[in-house]
């Protein structure tokens, strides 16, 4: 089955198959303009025994260009709009026929007169003749076109009539918004609002205005093939409607049509529930329960309350802490609106209904007993997101507030045991000048979770010592190398400690031209500017808020403030044959000012990963050409460029050959750590390079990948040492993830 699978099985050799690829090959020259091409072929049967090869020769000759365009055409409706609109037809005087580019004026054409008027056109309508002067010179290439669009044909039960397009306009507009369940005539009750006659059975569920707004017929109106693509999709979004049908019905004027738009509503709730086991390596046992419940059209204008509930609880794959259970337990509460919300402000001007206007209010709340810090967290936003077209989409987060509070702070040490280790080893040298009595029965550091005395915690009293200055620097006492190293894992535990209030604003755009997913020859582009902290700064004028060491705090917590922008770039090539080439490059940067000189562990960049270079594990790289000594190693600016190969190898089995590069820099915050910093072009060096190769396997609905990334230039390693100096298979990372990477 894999040999089936991977490749061709051999046929007999059938010349009447080889003749008609060979007029395949001649029809496709000939609709490119090759009309005089000739084609013949042979077979060669003496390479091996029992074997043929066969050769198609093509002579191609002169290609014909387009000399003259003209027309004809029947209707008069349909004879303004051609003129109005011609002067972007596709097809042009001097170019070389190509039945595509006839085939897209076609469509072009029939599209400019349904969304004028002309709803019944019929792109069969159009047609060509193409007329080549003989007369002049037997090689004379040129042509003459004649553009020719009849009138309508309608077929009857034993003959076909025509008659002269009209443009429409439309008249009457009746929603029936519960018909499935209405039971007779009598039921039906009628509403007049505006263009609209509304029809219902039972008791009436939504506000007039909401149907208004989601649907773009009006009355008087010439037709337009947009408006109806638009009020099926707006009906859509709305998400209390099953997909709605759309009737035209014309009358005997043929000039005027009325819509008849039916809908049948959703159940008004909707019970969610998931539930899962896991097992892991930190994890000996993870269950996991989710509920959701969904309230549709709660107030009568298409708003959508969402409630969830989820926790995780299980029990560890050994006692940590002296615990051996681990608990993730949050709610959230969204509620939608199909428009933009904004007190004392219409925004459907700048924001038009057929933009899929949407605004969400959330909140939500989550709570951490596992072996980290146990954070405790509050989230909550007011966003507004847009959509002009399939192509585009607008996001605002006008408020996005978070605050994350850590229960069980002096876990660190026990958390974070690659800091503790550096920590405990510069202590233990220089245990002729350290109190012994921060060391426990094994000689090592204690930690605030293990001090029997609070007084006396190894881990904080020797840092203090150390910063302190009792702890001396040079002569018998720390290298000024240790003193630094200590400084920084000080501010290490500070940072991701500290709890956090981030009151955010921020705008995103997301552009593409993918048309579906089957198209591999597309580009995504995203950009995102966020600002922190300006409104609780510009407060702080009116409110007096607590300070603590030059910070303003607000429920006893400093506020972040920075300014942060990302720009994402994502091309994709189709190379043929299912072969794709993809690149990716990403910049993000994140400034702090005002009332922060860092920026919130939540909101700082990291580097490796499955979706990141694959070389390195997750916060393992960087920063700069520092080697990675922490568990956590993140920075506030960030380049990344990707590139993959992508191939069909066996069935579903599909392989890629890939190479990243990038890192993760310190620049205008309080890290004054060279090696940590970004310090202009010469720090483009410390770019990190990993190259390897992966599996995927497609499932149809999601894709599972296997990346093996090798270290190629490691910029943590001396400067003549950082060339494949780890490139081998016991160095290498194994990445595991859930679809493309980008």
């Amino acid at each position: 089955k894999w040999l089936k699978d991977s490749g061709e099985a051999p046929v007999v050799l059938d010349t009447s198959k080889t003749r008609r690829s060979l007029q395949r090959l001649s029809s496709y020259y000939y609709d490119r303009g090759y009309f005089n091409n000739s084609t013949n072929y042979s077979v060669d049967t003496t390479g091996r025994k029992q074997r043929a090869t066969v050769a198609y020769k093509i002579t191609l000759g002169k290609p014909f260009l387009v000399d003259s365009i003209s027309n004809e055409i029947s209707s008069k409706a349909i004879d303004s709009l051609y003129f109005i609109n011609a002067g972007q037809s596709l097809i042009k005087k001097g170019q070389q026929f190509d039945r595509d580019i006839f085939n897209a004026e076609r469509e072009r054409l029939t599209a400019i007169f349904r969304n004028n008027g002309i709803r019944n056109f019929q792109e069969s309508s159009i047609t060509f003749d193409i007329a080549r002067d003989t007369v002049v010179s037997e090689d004379d290439q040129k042509m003459n076109i004649v553009l020719n669009i009849g009138d309508l044909k309608k077929r009857g039960e034993n003959v076909v009539t025509t008659e002269p397009y009209k443009v429409e306009k439309i008249n009457n507009i009746d929603i029936f918004t519960n018909y499935l369940s209405a039971t007779g005539k009598d039921s039906i009750k009628t509403i007049e609002y505006e263009d609209y006659t509304i029809h219902y059975s039972g008791k009436f569920q939504i506000k007039p205005k909401t149907l208004a707004n989601a649907v773009f017929f009006k009355k008087g109106n010439t037709y337009r093939d947009l408006d109806k693509i638009r009020t099926a999709r707006q009906l859509n979004s709305l998400n209390i409607f099953k997909y709605p049908s759309i009737i035209p019905e014309v009358d005997s004027s043929g000039t005027n049509v009325n819509y008849k738009i039916y809908l049948a509503p959703k159940t008004k709730y909707s019970l969610g529930t998931n539930f899962d086991i896991s097992r892991s390596n930190i994890r000996r046992l993870g269950i996991g329960l989710n509920a959701s419940l969904l309230i549709r059209n709660i107030f009568k204008g298409a708003e959508n309350l969402s409630i969830s509930a989820d926790g995780t609880f299980g029990l560890l794959s050994s006692p940590s802490f002296q615990e051996d259970f681990f608990s993730e337990v949050g709610a959230d509460i969204t509620l939608d609106f199909p428009r933009i919300w904004f007190p004392f402000v219409t925004t459907s001007t700048l924001i038009p209904n057929y933009t899929l206007p949407q605004t969400r209010i959330a909140i939500g709340t989550s709570f951490q007993r596992n072996i980290g810090l146990d954070k405790q967290t509050l989230n909550s936003v007011l966003s507004y997101n847009w959509t002009p077209s399939e192509f585009k989409k607008h996001s605002i987060e006008l408020l996005n507030v978070q605050y994350v509070r850590n229960v069980n702070s002096n876990r660190f040490f026990n958390v974070y045991q690659n800091t503790y280790n550096i920590l405990n080893d510069i202590a233990t040298e220089n245990v002729s000048v350290v109190n012994p009595l921060y060391f426990n029965d094994q000689g090592n550091l204690t930690t605030p979770i293990e001090a029997t005395d609070p007084e006396n915690i190894g881990t904080d009293g020797f840092i203090d010592d150390v910063l302190s200055g009792e702890i001396p620097v040079g002569g018998n006492g720390l290298t000024r190398e240790e003193f630094n190293e200590v400084s920084s894992i000080d501010e290490r535990e500070q940072r991701l400690t500290e709890n956090n209030l981030i009151f955010t604003t921020n705008y995103t755009l997301n552009k593409n031209n993918r048309n579906g997913v089957t198209d591999n020859n597309f580009y995504q582009f995203r950009f995102r500017l966020e600002s922190a902290g300006n409104l609780l700064s510009s407060l702080s004028s009116i409110i007096p808020f607590n300070e603590k060491d030059d910070q303003l705090l607000v429920f006893n917590v400093p506020f972040s403030q920075y300014i942060k922008t990302e720009f994402d770039y994502v091309k994709y090539w189709d190379l043929s044959r299912s072969n794709v080439l993809a690149a990716r490059t990403f910049f993000g940067i994140a400034i702090p000012y005002g009332n922060s000189n860092n920026i919130p562990f939540v909101r700082s960049y990291f580097g490796g990963g499955s979706n990141d270079n694959r070389a390195w594990f997750p916060y393992s790289l960087g920063p700069g050409r520092t080697s990675a000594v922490n568990d956590f190693n993140e920075a506030n600016l960030k380049l990344a460029l990707n590139l993959e190969y992508r191939f069909p190898i066996a069935g579903d089995i599909n392989g890629a050959i890939f190479a990243d590069a990038g890192n993760i820099w310190n620049v205008f915050d309080d890290v004054e750590d060279p090696d940590a910093t970004f310090n202009g072009v010469d720090s483009l060096k410390d770019i990190a390079l990993g190259t390897g190769f992966g599996l995927r396997y497609d499932f149809t609905y999601f894709l599972f990948r296997l990346d093996l990334g090798f270290k190629t230039y490691n910029p943590a390693e001396v400067q003549s040492k950082r060339w494949f100096r780890t490139y081998n298979f016991s160095n290498s990372v194994l990445q595991i993830g859930i679809n493309y990477p980008f």
